[in-house]
């Protein structure tokens, strides 16, 4: 399954009509040139919970940052880095979810 196609499933089994009115995914680009992700974990069962920040620089054009912050993972990095923070917010998600029981309170579906 393809990341856009596993964050899209992720999206959507935190929606209840409600929640993605406020909250949601915003993934632009950035001036340097690069990626910039947002993911509003408000109202999920991710929220306020531990995140190890990531830090990567191999060149000019491949780095990344990683970082949850107010309840929101931000992901920025290079032109090319875009799967790959997709891929460090599926595992940390991941993860989580196989280590404890997450019933979100915005959530119709559990993990």
């Amino acid at each position: 399954m393809s990341l856009v196609k596993w964050l899209a499933g992720w999206y959507k089994k935190n929606c209840n009509d409600n929640c993605e009115h406020c909250y949601g995914v915003k993934i632009t680009t950035v001036d340097n040139p690069g990626w910039s992700i947002k993911i509003d974990l408000t109202g999920t069962g991710f929220e306020q919970k531990t995140f190890e920040t990531v830090y990567l620089d191999r060149s000019d054009n491949n780095w990344i940052r990683c970082l949850v912050n107010d309840n929101i993972f931000k992901g920025f990095g290079g032109p090319e880095n875009l799967e790959e923070i997709l891929e460090i917010f599926k595992e940390w998600v991941t993860d989580l979810s196989k280590k404890e029981e997450f019933k979100s309170p915005c959530s119709k579906y559990e993990f």
